[in-house]
């Protein structure tokens, strides 16, 4: 299924780099046309293959799905997802009918050129090539327009209250920052996932993450299924900040120990697994420059003390609390401060980098009971953070889990029947 409102299909390739997608074309038709015809020969291509809520799907369509599959060699069972893929669109389109959503032709023909733009081809070229083998221009209309259908209904859906929040965005830079002293030596497996095909692509992904346990076995993997620049090297990245990496790949791989592997991360057009092969903690002021945000409260030790700070660490969600909840301390026993890393005291900063933004630590110096709570954690840099990119970014997240939860949904409550 779709897993995001837009269809991001990325820059176009130039032409002396064409995929390999389509290096094999010429050679895969003869032997797909040979193999394929005395089957199709013996069978009622008009059948219907399997029924979904009274609407079939028929042999026919289900042979050009399959050689569609074959041709942009999908990974995993194709067959399985052939199957699975037409069910899929079936249930978009009857949710399409039912809203009246439709698509006029040039946004059926810039999809169709964005698609093949991926192969480095014109729509008129991409289409010429699955001619060659046997794949009707229909299939692939009909591919592209379930995509771009599903699309417009789970805007439709979603868009109005699927939002995110100023406080989302600074935990996404947060978690960056957490990460930014140490150096992560990383093997990628990214997964090709076709509009429309996506679940298939997230399937296989748990599939491998599930059961490969070694980094010869999650080698092999990239060799059957990566799409990576980095394939022929097991998908080997060289050592990098962990600041480097989006957001969203920081948080997944953060908590492995080297020789896991992360859970899928849906990237735009593709899922990608990471394992971790090495992690270095990196010294002091190494990595991104970290400013915190942190809010103090120092009173002297007693049995009041520890009852307010008790209550403090129950209710306090935001610095600000402070000053609400203990507002009959004198103001200097509260502070809020907002400082470099580098300039905060070796002591307290231990304090600090342990904490998660809104966490609260307490300890006791010199008689005097201390409650501190991190505020916020950013990194300092030259050029501001694109909050709206990074919206945008945590936007399409929430949209994929939506129109996956919504398309399980449907699957659910469809009749779905063999003849």
């Amino acid at each position: 299924m779709t897993p995001t409102p837009r269809m991001d299909f990325g820059p176009r390739p130039q032409r002396k780099d064409r995929p390999k997608m389509f290096r094999f074309l010429p050679l895969l038709t003869a032997s797909l046309i040979a193999l394929s015809a005395p089957v199709l020969a013996q069978q009622n291509l008009f059948a219907p293959r399997i029924i979904i809520n009274d609407r079939a799907v028929t042999e026919f369509e289900y042979q050009q799905r399959l050689r569609f599959l074959q041709l942009l060699r999908a990974p995993g069972d194709v067959e399985k997802a052939a199957l699975e893929g037409l069910i899929d669109d079936r249930l978009r389109q009857q949710e399409a009918k039912r809203f009246d959503v439709k698509l006029n032709e040039d946004d059926l023909k810039k999809g169709m050129e964005e698609f093949a733009a991926r192969a480095n081809l014109s729509a008129e070229e991409f289409i010429k090539a699955l001619g060659e083998a046997g794949v009707e221009p229909e299939t692939f209309r009909d591919f592209v327009s379930a995509g771009l259908l599903w699309r417009e209904i789970v805007r439709g859906k979603y868009s109005a209250y699927a939002k995110v929040s100023e406080e989302e965005i600074d935990r996404a830079l947060e978690a960056e920052t957490r990460k930014a002293a140490l150096t992560v030596g990383l093997a990628e497996l990214i997964i090709p996932a076709e509009p429309g095909r996506e679940a298939e692509a997230l399937a296989l992904a748990r599939d491998i993450q599930a059961n490969v346990r070694s980094e010869a076995d999650f080698s092999a993997a990239v060799q059957n299924y990566s799409a990576a620049a980095t394939r022929d090297r097991g998908g080997r990245l060289n050592p990098m900040p962990m600041a480097n990496l989006p957001p969203v790949v920081a948080a997944a791989v953060g908590q492995l120990s080297p020789g896991q592997i992360s859970p899928p991360v849906t990237i735009p057009g593709a899922v990608a697994l990471f394992q971790l092969r090495s992690l270095v903690e990196g010294k002091p002021g190494d990595g991104s420059a970290v400013q915190v945000e942190y809010a103090r409260l120092r009173l002297p030790a007693g049995r009041e003390t520890s009852t307010l700070f008790a209550e403090l660490r129950a209710k306090a969600q935001i610095c600000k609390d402070f000053y609400g909840m203990a507002s009959g301390v004198p103001a200097d026993q509260i502070t809020i401060e907002s400082q470099p890393m580098s300039a905060v005291p070796a002591d307290l900063g231990l304090v600090l980098s342990r904490l998660d933004r809104g966490e609260i630590a307490e300890r006791t110096q010199a008689g005097q009971q201390e409650l501190i709570m991190l505020c916020s954690r950013s990194v300092v840099r030259e050029e501001p953070v694109d909050r709206n990119a990074l919206r945008i970014q945590l936007l399409n997240q929430k949209m994929e889990k939506l129109a996956d939860q919504y398309l399980a949904t449907l699957k659910a409550e469809a009749i779905i029947r063999e003849p």
